[in-house]
C-alpha cells in the first residue's frame, strides 16, 4: 500500500464510464420499467453507490477513502444502456477506483436484472474518463482514444 500520509488533502473526482449491450427489446423494458425483478436502473444506482463506499474491501492494495459524493447515471439507447459514475472527496488519494468500481457493479446489476430477458448481454467499455486533483494533475480520455482502446488523452 502505498504511504499517502505526507499528502495533502485536495479536492478530488473520478468519472468512469461503461456499457451493457442488449437487444433493443430489452432496452425498451428496462426504459419503460417493465423487467420482471423490478425497477433496473433504481437497483443498479443504489448497488453502485454500495460499491463505491466498499471499494477498499475488495480491492487489497486500495486505501480507505471518504467519500463526499457519488453520482449514478444512465442513457438508454437502442442497443446499450451507458452507465456513468462520479465520485468526489476531499483527502490524500483519488478515488479512480471508487468510480470504476461503482460503474462496474452498476453494469453487473444490470445484466442481473435483464437476464431474464436477454441471454446476450454484454458488458464492455468500462473506463475512466476523468480525473481531477493530485500530483499527477487532470485528465480526461478523448473521443478519440475511446474508440481506438488507447488510453491516451488530456484535458
Amino acid at each position: 500500500m502505498v504511504d499517502v500520509t505526507p499528502k495533502e488533502a485536495t479536492f478530488r473526482r473520478a468519472v468512469a464510464r461503461g456499457r451493457v449491450y442488449m437487444e433493443p427489446e430489452t432496452t425498451a423494458l428496462v426504459a419503460r420499467g417493465a423487467v420482471t425483478k423490478g425497477d433496473v436502473l433504481a437497483v443498479a444506482r443504489v448497488a453502485a453507490i454500495q460499491a463505491a463506499k466498499r471499494t477498499s474491501d475488495l480491492l487489497p492494495l486500495c486505501h480507505t477513502v471518504a467519500i463526499g459524493a457519488i453520482l449514478v447515471n444512465f442513457d438508454i439507447k437502442d442497443d446499450h444502456v451507458e452507465v456513468e459514475a462520479s465520485v468526489d472527496t476531499v483527502d490524500r488519494t483519488g478515488v479512480e477506483m471508487e468510480a470504476l468500481t461503482a460503474c462496474s457493479v452498476a453494469a453487473l446489476t444490470i445484466y442481473d436484472m435483464c437476464k431474464s430477458a436477454d441471454k446476450t448481454m454484454v458488458i464492455g467499455e468500462i473506463a475512466l474518463w476523468e480525473k481531477t486533483g493530485g500530483r499527477s494533475g487532470p485528465y480526461r480520455r478523448t473521443a478519440d482514444a475511446a474508440r481506438s482502446g488507447d488510453g491516451s488523452g488530456s484535458m
